[in-house]
């Protein structure tokens, strides 16, 4: 048994003071406000460790390249593809590692990466199908993070269109084919799990997908991220997206819409209904000029939210919470549009991608935390709830993931250099 003090927690009931906190065998044992001083001690603010819902690893290496011209999503989604068209299972491994690592020296201890770079160039097979899985999973065990790998299903290049040579990779010959891969993918280690994913509507015909009715894991999708999307759609279908997904039976309690920003009314009803989660992504929505979503129409309604970094244009727990309430504020014209704990909710929501046991200071929970730092020059003198609109991720000086530090003192414990890493990486890159 290993005991910690923290002078302040945020508990579920809110922040606490001189907070007692047992682990034992990688959970929470016990979680006692108003202790004695005595363990360990953990100076500032202990947080629940942040979930990370929405990820694709390979983008960080576009941050910082695509901002020299303008252009739209879909123009920017052709450096994406450029670059996918460069890596293979190693070089996969190695960024993805440096990704991970900056995500957990973030506060991140859980990711759900929305995984569709399957296979070599042209589509053809490497000799375990699920190489590239597999150097994720690796990656993350590496980086001592949690990973739901959201395999997903991507089999057209848009409404009735064959997918392209640039997208050939990303595909499976139908939806019984990508359900037969994905099965047969069989991730090592305690800290790696397996879901699924419909990249959209427009990538996924309606004829394909009624088998992700069955899916009882966590299903991601995909949601009227683009007007031009929505219009397709329409188009095509003549119905909405979430129309689409709600006829084949798609939408439910285990999935979650991500983006979700060009809603109608009714398309918010059937999220409500079903059960299915939103999940925002707001620095990228941001940094593409997606525009922004519904996020307190779709709380009202009732549907939970949850929140990811995307392309990773930004990694920062901190600025996706913050941005979630102050683009409502943009939006609304009013202040005040979601509480602290509301707020903390969506940020540690790591059940939406199948981790129920992690993201609370509770005894029977995963010992996952993260220390923030109360007194540098952002966070001093505030109020411990405003450090979330005060605090970012270089705030954040120790990570705890099921009992064990991955990073301490602002240091990861397990990759040596991140930084170093990830500018090899994504140098290599841009350089072939």
């Amino acid at each position: 048994m290993t005991a910690y003090w923290c002078e302040r927690a945020w508990l579920p009931e809110g922040v606490a003071t001189s907070v007692r906190i047992e682990i034992e065998h990688g959970l929470f044992t016990s979680v006692t406000p108003g202790s004695p001083r005595a363990g360990t001690v953990l100076s500032g603010l202990v947080l629940p460790g942040f979930a990370n819902a929405h990820s694709h690893a390979f983008h960080r290496a576009l941050r910082g390249h695509t901002h020299h011209e303008q252009g739209t999503f879909w123009t920017w989604r052709e450096a994406m593809y450029a670059v996918a068209e460069r890596l293979d299972p190693d070089s996969y491994y190695r960024l993805a590692r440096g990704v991970f690592a900056e995500l957990t020296l973030a506060g991140y201890t859980s990711v759900g990466e929305f995984h569709y770079l399957h296979h070599a160039l042209g589509g053809k097979h490497y000799a375990d199908p699920n190489a590239m899985s597999y150097a994720l999973a690796q990656a993350a065990e590496d980086a001592g993070i949690r990973l739901t790998v959201l395999d997903t299903c991507y089999l057209t290049g848009g409404f009735g269109k064959a997918l392209s040579p640039r997208q050939a990779r990303f595909g499976d010959r139908d939806v019984a084919a990508w359900a037969e891969r994905v099965k047969s993918f069989a991730p090592p280690g305690e800290h790696v799990r397996v879901g699924a994913a419909v990249h959209s509507v427009r990538a996924v015909p309606l004829d394909q997908l009624p088998l992700f009715s069955e899916w009882s894991e966590p299903l991601h999708v995909h949601l009227s991220e683009q007007r031009m999307e929505n219009a397709d759609c329409l188009s095509h279908y003549g119905r909405t997206p979430a129309s689409v997904l709600a006829e084949a039976g798609v939408l439910g309690e285990n999935t979650v819409a991500v983006h979700a920003t060009h809603l109608t009314r009714d398309d918010i009803g059937l999220l409500a209904r079903s059960g299915t989660r939103a999940c925002f992504c707001p620095t990228t929505e941001r940094d593409l000029g997606d525009g922004i979503g519904p996020a307190r129409g779709l709380a009202d309604a009732g549907v939970r939210l949850c929140l990811g970094s995307d392309s990773h244009a930004v990694i920062d727990p901190f600025e996706e919470v913050r941005a979630l309430e102050m683009d409502e504020r943009l939006a609304a014209e009013e202040r005040g549009r979601f509480t602290a704990p509301e707020l903390m909710a969506a940020a540690t929501a790591h059940d939406a991608i199948g981790w129920g046991e992690v993201g609370r200071l509770s005894p029977g929970a995963a010992a996952d935390l993260v220390v923030v730092d109360l007194g540098s020059v952002r966070t001093a003198g505030v109020d411990p709830q405003g450090a979330l609109f005060a605090a970012t991720a270089t705030d954040v000086t120790d990570v705890l993931v099921g009992g064990r530090w991955v990073v301490r003192d602002r240091s990861h414990r397990l990759v040596d250099e991140p930084e170093v890493v990830l500018a090899q990486e994504i140098g290599a890159l841009w350089q072939s």
